[in-house]
């Protein structure tokens, strides 16, 4: 996927409802997660990511500062993410609780 033809989103789309659902993908194309939920919004929010699994089953959730991904919207206007890390670096993050 050419990612450099997606349109970043602006601080003022960084936000749950634009977010919820996302995709995440690695420097290599491979799907890491979803995004589960944002705490807070703009360039400050935490986003709640969930890595692995199949349909949300046995994937964990991790909270990354939004300024770590890169968010965009493609040809078609779906909106998706970008990390430098690697599945296996966020796996390896604390498990974010709800609470």
């Amino acid at each position: 996927m050419d990612h450099s033809a997606h349109t970043p989103l602006s601080a003022a789309e960084l936000n749950g409802e634009t977010l919820a659902g996302a995709k995440i993908y690695d420097t290599e194309d491979n799907t890491i997660g979803s995004v589960s939920h944002l705490h807070g919004a703009g360039p400050g929010a935490q986003v709640v990511v969930d890595i692995g699994g199949f349909l949300g089953i046995g994937a964990k959730p991790v909270a990354l500062p939004v300024a770590q991904l890169n968010f965009m919207r493609d040809e078609a206007g779906v909106v998706h993410g970008l990390t430098s890390s690697t599945k296996e670096e966020l796996k390896a993050l604390p498990e974010h609780r709800h609470g």
